[in-house]
């Protein structure tokens, strides 16, 4: 499948079967996102792959913890792959992914944000070319803000002036892999 095919194929999973992502896809998954665009070259994201999902559902609890539905712009997201945001009696924000990356980035450097969320997507297009489902989820400052998360941190060697940008969650697609939403018209412009 070429890029543009995969890249209209892959689709945000958020119901995960039980199996483990193996060790060398991951590193896979890991490299694709290392090789992502990075503002000036500069290499400043990190990325901690997690392959215990005991772990994963801890932390995707601490994910929801301090979520605020009130700066929601939309309150539906899918019937067959449904969210947090449709679902407020959902526990975790990773679904009960049995791997998840967690991207780092500098805390005051301005491209901070856009770089982890350029590490992400490589990191999901190679996901889904490796056959592996996957989700970019977001508020990772919030989900470390606190003694569990901070020990964490402390624990995987995360240097201070660093913070959790995004996640990516990886697993393997329980039920029907879902097809593609129609495209909202009126999205892009090409000026000559």
């Amino acid at each position: 499948m070429d890029i543009l095919e995969l890249m209209k194929h892959r689709r945000s999973i958020r119901k995960y079967e039980e199996k483990q992502v193996d060790r060398e896809t991951l590193e896979a998954i890991i490299e694709a996102g290392l090789y992502a665009p990075n503002a000036g070259g500069g290499q400043r994201s990190k990325i901690v792959g997690i392959r215990n999902a005991e772990l994963a559902e801890k932390i995707g609890k601490l994910n929801i913890a301090r979520f605020d539905r009130s700066r929601l712009a939309g309150s539906y997201v899918s019937k067959d792959q449904p969210s947090i945001i449709d679902d407020p009696s959902m526990k975790s924000g990773f679904y009960g992914a049995p791997a998840v990356c967690v991207i780092f980035g500098p805390k005051n450097f301005l491209y901070s944000i856009p770089d982890a969320f350029c590490c992400a997507e490589n990191m999901v297009l190679a996901a889904a070319a490796l056959g592996v489902s996957s989700c970019i989820v977001a508020r990772g400052e919030e989900t470390f803000a606190n003694e569990i998360g901070a020990a964490l941190l402390k624990e995987w060697e995360i240097p201070e002036n660093y913070v959790a940008r995004c996640f990516v969650l990886l697993g393997y697609c329980k039920g029907e892999y879902p097809a593609a939403k129609p495209r909202k018209a009126n999205r892009s412009r090409i000026v000559e």
